[in-house]
């Protein structure tokens, strides 16, 4: 259990922080990096929850429900990146790859509703739309952090497959928000020469 009863250590004032197993790294070390935009993910997902979470909507509320479960698992996640895998390891918190199926299913059932793509799709449309086009692209950058970290350390093969799929998970779902792709924002090759 978790349980925070000081907010400031004064520890990190040196430039340094704790990883879970209790060794100090910088705070621009690429683990750190990588876990701080896993954190920074999870701030935009909260912000798109803001705007998908409309009680007269089933279509955002199906959406801001998966966001939530999301939310939990990329503590999981960050828990996972903040405990270094080790040899013989026992209690350490890691992602799974039934949390990756779990999001393909979800992928899967708000696809099913949307019409094939014809064009690459603008990030807009609907407020929640936007937001998820936001959340999407924190994300991508979050899995690059992940994927260089894992070139040089020891990376569970569920983070990285989990966040590739959450960002498939919000495209889709940014789709799904704006009318099930009718109010999509499709690009114009050219448009404006």
């Amino acid at each position: 259990m978790v349980r925070l009863n000081r907010i400031y250590t004064r520890t990190g004032d040196d430039g340094t922080t704790g990883l879970g197993d209790g060794a100090r790294r910088q705070k621009f070390d690429p683990r750190v990096g990588a876990y701080g935009e896993v954190d920074e993910l999870n701030s935009a997902i909260g912000v798109a929850r803001a705007a998908t979470h409309d009680p007269a909507n089933a279509d955002l509320m199906k959406i801001d429900a998966a966001l939530a479960r999301a939310q939990n698992d990329l503590f999981d996640l960050g828990a996972d990146l903040c405990f270094p895998p080790k040899q013989g390891e026992g209690e350490a918190l890691r992602v799974t790859m039934a949390q990756v199926a779990a999001l393909e299913r979800e992928i899967d059932a708000l696809n099913a509703d949307l019409s094939p793509l014809k064009s690459f799709v603008l990030p807009g449309g609907t407020a929640a739309a936007a937001a998820l086009h936001l959340a999407r692209a924190i994300c991508r950058r979050a899995e690059r952090a992940i994927v260089a970290l894992a070139a040089k350390e020891a990376v569970g093969a569920p983070v990285i497959a989990y966040v590739n799929r959450l960002s498939d998970y919000l495209f889709v779902a940014a789709r799904y928000a704006n009318r099930r792709g009718a109010d999509d924002v499709l690009w114009i090759p050219g448009a404006n020469r």
